[in-house]
């Protein structure tokens, strides 16, 4: 376990960087936009369980096996890229919804695939593999103890603030979503809007395929 001023530091640094939106930020606030609030809290859950697999797969040494090979780390990238693409492509193609929140039908059966997307989006995600092992070694003390367990502590705290941060953005873009919907009216601006959604994930998924490790 890191010392407390350690981790102190490490909590303030890792706020500042979840409070500059990304690429999983902007996926939160597009499924929010799109679905209402419920659905982007239900996202961020989703994201954040692909930020604790990666932290299991840092403390096993999976990430640096990613990262260090050029193949496998293409491979995951365009993985990701074509995913990204796919749920852009299924967005725009798709049916037009009504006038209010994108109600989950089916209950539990939708809200799961939103949960699932999520996690994909973000498992399949090696920028997430490649900051773990860049920035969490900053704050691992091997004085203080097995450096894996600290990059288990540190990696939960990161996901934890993550829910925090990720969360409030999903209420904000659920919020102006809803107020979005409110002043329109008729399919084909409701059809514009799914084809903006759908684009957001169709760029997040290009700029995923054509950036590399830097």
């Amino acid at each position: 376990m890191p010392d407390a001023s350690t981790y102190a530091l490490f909590v303030a640094a890792a706020l500042a960087l979840l409070l500059v939106p990304g690429p999983a930020v902007i996926y939160v606030v597009a499924r929010s936009m799109e679905g209402g609030r419920l659905t982007g809290l239900v996202s961020v859950l989703g994201v954040e369980l692909g930020t604790l697999l990666h932290v299991v797969f840092a403390a096993a040494g999976l990430s640096a096996i990613v990262v260090s090979s050029a193949a496998a780390f293409s491979i995951v990238k365009l993985l990701g890229a074509a995913y990204l693409v796919w749920l852009g492509l299924k967005q725009i193609l798709g049916r037009d919804g009504g006038g209010e929140e994108v109600p989950l039908s089916g209950g539990g059966e939708n809200r799961l695939r939103v949960f699932s997307q999520s996690v994909l989006v973000q498992v399949l995600n090696p920028k997430v593999a490649l900051f773990f092992l860049a920035f969490l070694p900053q704050f691992v003390d091997p004085s203080r103890g097995a450096a894996w367990t600290q990059v288990v502590v540190l990696g939960a705290t990161l996901a934890a603030l993550g829910l925090f941060t990720d969360g409030l953005y999903a209420l904000l873009g659920g919020t102006a979503g809803k107020w979005i919907r409110k002043q329109r009216a008729g399919a084909g601006l409701r059809r514009a809007g799914r084809y903006v959604t759908g684009g957001v994930y169709i760029a997040l998924g290009a700029g995923a395929a054509v950036s590399g490790k830097d």
